[in-house]
This record gives C-alpha cells, sequence and structure tokens, in this order.
C-alpha cells in the first residue's frame, strides 16, 4: 500500500514507513517534531518545475508528465521502490492540495 499524506497529520499505525518528499523544510514545524523516518529532498521536483507548476490546478497533467520525466532513472526512486517492495509507505508533503500534489505522483507512479 502507497499513499500520500499532509505531513501535519498524526501518524497511523497503517502507515508504515513515512517518509517526506518535499524539498524544503515544512513551515511551521519543528525538527523535533517531525515524525518520519526518512526526508528524501532528491525525491521532490527540482525547482525549476515546481517554480513553472505553482500549484496550478490547470498545470497539474503537464506537471505530472514532466514531473515523472524528472524521477526517470534516479537514485531516489529506485529507494521508494524497494521500500514500497518491503511494505506499507506514506509519502509526506506539506502542501495542502494533495489532489494536485507531487506526493500523489509519486504514489501513483510507485504503485
Amino acid at each position: 500500500m502507497i499513499q500520500a499524506k499532509r505531513v501535519y497529520d498524526r501518524p497511523e499505525p497503517t502507515d508504515g514507513r513515512r517518509v517526506l518528499v518535499d524539498r524544503l523544510w515544512p513551515r511551521g514545524l519543528r525538527k523535533d517534531a517531525a515524525n518520519w523516518d526518512e526526508w528524501l529532498k532528491d525525491a521532490a521536483p527540482s525547482a525549476e518545475l515546481r517554480t513553472w507548476y505553482g500549484h496550478d490546478p490547470a498545470r497539474f497533467a503537464e506537471f505530472a508528465k514532466r514531473y515523472r520525466a524528472e524521477l526517470a532513472h534516479t537514485e531516489a526512486l529506485r529507494t521508494l521502490r524497494g521500500y514500497a517492495a518491503e511494505g506499507p509507505l506514506t509519502l509526506l508533503t506539506a502542501t495542502r492540495d494533495l489532489e494536485h500534489a507531487q506526493a500523489t505522483v509519486l504514489a501513483d507512479l510507485l504503485g
């Protein structure tokens, strides 16, 4: 099972391994309050792609296509595939709109 959740949501026993997949530290979250197993910055979209997208739902389909192309053949993707093979995996992001988030694209790619 692979799912995407907001980093601010409480962990649940069914989450399995929890991995933050944002490039930037989540706003308002203290480092001692971080509740995940790993921060995999390299799984996040490039700064250029993130800036171009700007969380505009009208650009989401193109964003997802470009993001998948960026991820192809990366060590981060291989790492996440390994985690997914071991058991439940929860991809965490600070983005409010999970439907149009990179974590959702990544979960779909891994699933």
